[in-house]
């Protein structure tokens, strides 16, 4: 036990400028999410970039691939998020009944089975399972995040938990250490939406 912090140190000690500066801006993107500032989907697009080269090396290819969602769903957001555009409002935090996640879960569930089991044949392949339920479950949380759903953070804190796991494994030590710091982000950004949901129910 004496070993682990001169480890994690050290670890991060040889991280990357690339990896550096993609941590960097994924925390500038979940700050400005959190207090509901557009900029933070044009944070999120440089980010996705940098991190879908950085999980390529690591032999995490699904997350990889998710970063290429993330930089179209980084657009998404932007246009969602921005006041006025073509004539409409701004989005609005919005809440959800469970019956409407169903879906979007069921979806998760078979998408990560199926990428999953295809990896498998890959050699390279790091934690094929894993990697698939995170890339889908990201997938559909931004999306529910891009719309200002609430319960889209209770997506993250469950795909980020298990992002920590892959993260250590893969000697990516920045961006394990980012993702314990987003736990503790993802419950102040639930708390701040929460107190930005309006007094009459939101239109979907």
């Amino acid at each position: 036990m004496s070993e682990l912090p001169g480890s994690l140190a050290a670890a991060v000690a040889a991280t990357s400028v690339t990896e550096w500066l993609a941590v960097s801006l994924a925390l500038a993107y979940l700050g400005l999410a959190i207090r509901l500032i557009r900029w933070c989907w044009l944070c999120a697009l440089l980010s996705a970039g940098l991190y879908a080269m950085l999980m390529f090396r690591a032999g995490l290819y699904m997350e990889s691939a998710l970063q290429i969602f993330y930089m179209a769903l980084a657009v998404y957001g932007w246009r969602q998020w921005q006041a006025g555009a073509r004539g409409r409002s701004a989005r609005v935090v919005v809440t959800w009944p469970a019956a409407l996640h169903g879906p979007g879960v069921i979806l998760i569930v078979l998408l990560t089975l199926v990428s999953g089991a295809a990896l498998s044949r890959v050699g390279t392949a790091a934690f094929p399972f894993l990697d698939s339920f995170t890339t889908w479950g990201a997938v559909v949380a931004t999306w529910l995040t891009a719309r200002k759903v609430l319960q889209s953070w209770h997506y993250w804190f469950v795909i980020d938990s298990v992002s920590i796991y892959l993260y250590v494994e893969r000697e990516l030590a920045l961006t394990a250490a980012l993702f314990i710091v987003y736990l503790v982000l993802i419950v102040a950004g639930y708390r701040t939406w929460r107190g930005r949901l309006p007094a009459a129910p939101a239109a979907l």
